[in-house]
């Protein structure tokens, strides 16, 4: 039987503390475990892979900080975080667009409208509304405010980039605060843990893919767009599944559901940093933006979670939620 981590007795509050200072441990450990490396490379010839490999595990050091206090303060504190975060990757993800003058409103819109609306209705809970909000009523509104100005140059280009930027910065990333408004049988108020875990298994899942893929790595999956490969994919997905065994006890899930979700948000998220990297390659630019030093933008650090936060919240919700 797989060993578990069951920190269900110390409460929601006592189980963050502890998984943030276990997070704290691991990240502790890759450090040491890259300054090793890097001690033994020539100084006169550094690693470019092990040099990435470092520059994320440092700007992890301050995320996990940023989320575990996000996390003690519960539902309002996580859903501003997360607003912040699609305001920020929405506009990194826009600033590479097709835009004009006939869009400002419908941009303002989006922003300061729509944005700000879907984070309230998924602070009230409102499953109903938020879920359909923006691919139903946001999509048919802000094509109808652009068309109204008048300007048909590169219409569908606008409106399309525009909607996907609002389904993947806002809509997608939103799925994330919304798992505290479940309501799972026997699980009580402890659904901030879910945010907790899926992050965990979301972002080493994909540390341990970088990691497997530039030692054993062998077959790219998309040559053209990233150094992604097969293997490095495969151990990465495997890694998080063991990974989301032993954290098992803060979910609802069981051990052997735990493992499957958490290789199904890690697969989904892998294949989204695939996506991300496409759009990146399309537009030339290496990073969405140069605001996290080392690590490009925040839809750099969330492209992963963003593909996989949908797919577990309704998995979630449809196969354990009352």
């Amino acid at each position: 039987m797989t060993p578990t981590i069951d920190l269900a007795m110390a409460g929601p509050t006592g189980s963050i503390i502890m998984l943030s200072l276990g997070g704290f441990a691991i990240l502790l450990a890759l450090t040491l475990f890259g300054e090793v490396l890097r001690h033994r490379q020539p100084k006169d010839a550094p690693n470019p892979v092990l040099e990435t490999y470092m520059t994320r595990v440092e700007s992890w050091w301050g995320m996990v900080a940023l989320i575990a206090l996000a996390l003690l303060t519960g539902r309002f504190g996580v859903s501003l975080l997360f607003l912040f975060a699609s305001f920020a990757a929405m506009r990194e993800f826009l600033t590479l667009t097709a835009k004009n003058r006939a869009d400002h409103i419908s941009l303002a819109l989006a922003f300061f409208v729509v944005l700000p609306l879907q984070y309230l209705f998924v602070w009230l809970g409102l499953h109903g509304i938020f879920t359909v909000f923006i691919p139903v009523y946001a999509f048919l509104l802000l094509p109808i405010v652009s068309a109204l100005r008048g300007n048909a140059t590169r219409f569908m280009t606008r409106v399309a980039e525009t909607q996907w930027g609002l389904m993947i910065t806002v809509f997608c990333v939103s799925h994330v605060p919304a798992l505290m408004s479940l309501d799972l049988p026997g699980y009580g108020d402890r659904t901030v843990l879910l945010i907790a875990y899926l992050v965990i298994v979301v972002q080493l899942g994909d540390l341990l893919d970088f990691f497997f893929g530039r030692r054993i790595g062998r077959t790219r999956i998309a040559h053209s767009l990233s150094p992604k490969t097969w293997e490095g994919m495969a151990c990465g997905v495997v890694s998080a599944a063991i990974i989301g065994g032993l954290l098992s006890g803060i979910t609802p899930f069981g051990v052997p559901g735990a493992m499957l979700m958490a290789a199904t948000a890690s697969l989904v998220g892998m294949f989204g940093n695939l996506v991300f990297a496409a759009i990146k390659k399309d537009r030339g630019v290496k990073d969405w933006s140069h605001l996290i030093p080392g690590q490009g933008g925040f839809v750099d650090q969330l492209d992963s979670v963003i593909f996989a936060a949908p797919i577990f919240y309704h998995l979630t919700r449809y196969l354990w939620a009352a």
